[in-house]
Formats: C-alpha cells, structure tokens, sequence
C-alpha cells in the first residue's frame, strides 16, 4: 500500500489547483423536485437539481480557448500533474444542448443529439447526479429504507441502457485544496467497474494509470426489452485510486478491489420471460411508464443493522406488482423473488460464474456503503464494446447454448445494440425518470396495507 500512501501525501500536500472552475459559462443546475416521505406525513417536494459529471465537460487552458483532454491530456498544458493543475479550468455547460432537461420532478435523458444545421446526429450519452444544494450531492442513507422513482423506457430500445444508481462518492465530489469546482461541477466520480477518471481526488490521472473504484448499487439498468438491479460491492471507503491488479482488469477481473459482475436479478435470466416488455401481454408493461420500488431490510430493522435482502416491486395503473418469481431448476434460495446472500450464491453455483460477490463481502459490504451515504447518478448510454448483451440478448455469449440455464438475458438478438444502427434507427431515444422518492419502507408508493391487499387479490 506504499503507492497509495504517497498518492494521498500528494493530494493532501501539493500546493496546486486542479478543476478549476472556468469563467466561460455559468453552471446552473437544472432543478429537480425530489421526495422525502414517511408513513405519518406522507411525503414532502425537496427543492433538489442535477449536475453534469465532470468528466462530460470542456476542460480547457485558463487563458484560452484550448482543450487539456481530448482522447490524453494535451502536453503543451499536461506534461506534469503540476502544471495540469495550474493551467487547465473545468467550465459550465448548456444542459439542453447535452439533451438533459427537468420539468418539476421529471429528468429527460436524451443519449443522442441532432445538429439542427448540418442534421448529423452523434452520441450524446449524459450522465449527471442529484444534488441537496448548490455545492453538495445529496447523500442517500438507505438501510431500513426505500427508494422508488417512475421511468418511462418506451423510447429505449435493446442496446441502450436507462440507468439509475448509486455511487459512494463523496457528497462535495472530493473538493480540496486540488479540486476547487467540486460537486457544483460534477467531479469525484466512482463506480465498481473502476474507471479511469480524468481527475481523482483534483490529482490529473496523466496517463491512466489509475482507476476510481467505489461501491456501487445498481438499482436499474434496462430497457424496453429487458431490466437488471444489482450490487456490486467493493471492499474500500468512498473513492479508491486503484492501480493494477487490485483494479480487476482483464484477467485480474477477480482479484481486484471490487465485484465488478455483481449479484444480479433479472427476471429473463431467472426464467420468466413474459414478466418484463413492450406490450400488454407483459406483466410489467414497458410500452408506458411504471413505479419501481426498491426496500432494503436489515437484521434488525433499523437503519444501523446489517443489509439481508433488497427486495423489488413494480407499480403500473395503480397496481402493485410483486417482483418476478424464480423460474430456474435448481436455484432454490430462502426467498423466491428477492435478494440474498443465499440466492447470490446459489446462482453463480447454477447459473455460473465466479462468486467474487461473496469474496467481496456481499451484502453487508453493499449495506454498509448504503450506509455511509451514496449519491443518486442517472445516464444513458449504449455499449460500443459488447453492445449491452449482458443485459438484453439471448444468448450471451452469443455463442452460449441457449438452452442452459440463465445464458439469455433478454429477447434482442445478438445482431442487436451495434452504436451506428442504433443512432440511425432511433435518433430520438431517452429515457424520462420522475417522482424520485425515499423513506419509510411502505413510505412511497401508497404503504405496506395497499401492497397486502393487492397481494392477497392477486393470489399471493
């Protein structure tokens, strides 16, 4: 750990500026009504906004007009970390022109934009996060909690990913004495997949040297075709600057710092293939918008226990859906339509894989985080190296024997999710999130009563 003491020494005690707010174009966050509510006082507008990952934005010379990044960090302005933090400033951005516009508490996600002059559309693909005020990304505290929001994937086709996570960055996006733009700019991005960040902790990450890590709840990843929520734990604290294998690259995948498969439940891969879709033949109807709902139970029932199951549910015309049943041979577990530590087992054991999930601590790992505080990020995104077919096609690999338990992911084909079809067949493809809420479980989705009801009529 000597590489990662002297990387903290130096981002603790250089005595440069990096991320620099720029003077070009004022950062104003786009407002987003978002919800706390409890079963008593039902649940109460917070006056939130969304801010633009950093990593989106026009990192430019202070004194001009140049670009410090483009595919690697422009030497004339970066041949140091030093002199990158002197010289280079992190600018504000016109969110509409990045297809991501609020009304009240609707966020609409365009992954594609048109230029109105020329007609070319090209990859858009924003990624922002849900912020308490100007300066700090709201924290999510979620053990003992739910968590839903509405979505409509009507407009997202196989091979485009909707997605609506956790990260456990820090709630001033590592503002310090090298990172003075801080959340208010997006920055301090982590995930569980450990990517290569411009920017860690203000630090220039000059040759890619390091990756972000962090834990990583993935509450909804999906499309009109298919749907995934999944943790992926990580035994560290907030944002980790990885180096080599503890990143889990290639084949280091299972020894990193994190579980970068996670623990995931989707209800195609479990065997139901008429539960998620376009169309009213589907139990859950992806063709208008629905409610998902999300409720993290612990040991004990408080908000200090240990994480035991992450159980989900769905509401669509004022119907409670319970979550999909497990439909595989084999796969028996202590729940039959929730997450736990056994069903996480048991699938990779019948389904296949390497339990990195539980090397890494599992649930009480991902509880923990969820614990300590996460931050809300919304994207959309399609897959220009393996085309989302761990979410949607069948089989996957595409070479896989079909009839094997758990080797189809969704309906697409394996011809699906190519980048320049999708951007000529569907120019207009987003995603809308709206109704954000958290609280009291049976809190925001109309309460644990009308769930029973609704349960006992439907012949659970």
């Amino acid at each position: 750990m000597e590489r990662q003491t002297l990387l903290t020494s130096l981002l603790l005690f250089t005595a440069v500026l990096a991320q620099v707010p720029g003077p070009l174009t004022p950062e104003v966050h786009p407002p987003l009504t978002s919800y706390k509510c409890t079963k008593a006082g039902g649940c109460i507008p917070q006056k939130s906004s969304v801010v633009l990952d950093a990593n989106y934005r026009w990192l430019h010379n202070v004194d001009g007009y140049t670009n410090c990044v483009t595919s690697s960090f422009n030497t004339d302005f970066c041949p140091d970390i030093e002199t990158c933090a002197k010289t280079c400033s992190l600018e504000g951005v016109d969110y509409a022109s990045y297809g991501i516009r609020t009304s009240g508490d609707a966020l609409t996600l365009n992954i594609y934009k048109t230029d109105p002059v020329t007609n070319v559309t090209t990859l858009n693909s924003p990624r922002v996060y849900l912020m308490a005020d100007d300066e700090t990304y709201d924290h999510f505290k979620l053990l003992n909690q739910e968590f839903s929001f509405d979505v409509d994937v009507s407009k997202v086709p196989c091979g485009v990913n909707g997605a609506l996570y956790f990260s456990e960055m820090n709630d001033k996006g590592d503002k310090n004495a090298l990172n003075t733009a801080g959340a208010k700019y997006g920055t301090g991005y982590c995930d569980a997949q450990c990517p290569p960040q411009n920017f860690i902790k203000g630090q220039a990450n000059l040759n890619g040297t390091y990756g972000a890590c962090c834990n990583e709840m993935d509450i909804w990843e999906a499309n009109r075709a298919a749907t995934a929520y999944t943790p992926h734990p990580c035994t560290t604290t907030q944002v980790f600057a990885c180096q080599g294998t503890e990143c889990g690259q290639g084949d280091a995948r299972y020894q990193g710092v994190c579980d970068k498969d996670g623990c995931d439940y989707n209800p195609y891969r479990l065997g139901n293939k008429g539960y998620y879709g376009t169309g009213a033949n589907y139990t859950v109807n992806t063709s208008k918008k629905l409610t998902v709902v999300t409720q993290f139970y612990t040991t004990d029932g408080t908000a200090t226990g240990s994480l035991k199951e992450i159980r989900r549910m769905y509401v669509q015309d004022g119907i409670v859906i319970q979550n999909s049943k497990i439909q595989i041979s084999g796969l028996s577990t202590d729940t039959s339509d929730s997450m736990t530590n056994n069903f996480c087992q048991t699938s990779k054991t019948v389904l296949g894989g390497t339990d990195h999930f539980t090397q890494q601590g599992g649930l009480k790992q991902m509880g923990e985080a969820l614990g300590r505080g996460m931050v809300l990020a919304l994207s959309i995104w399609d897959d220009a190296g393996g085309y989302m077919a761990w979410l949607d096609q069948d089989p996957f690999p595409a070479d896989a024997d079909s009839s094997q338990p758990g080797v189809g992911r969704g309906p697409c084909p394996t011809t699906a999710g190519r980048p320049s079809d999708l951007i000529r067949q569907y120019p207009d493809a987003k995603v809308v999130f709206s109704n954000i809420k958290r609280g009291e479980i049976g809190s925001t989705f109309g309460g644990e009563a009308k769930s029973e009801r609704v349960r006992r009529h439907m012949g659970f």
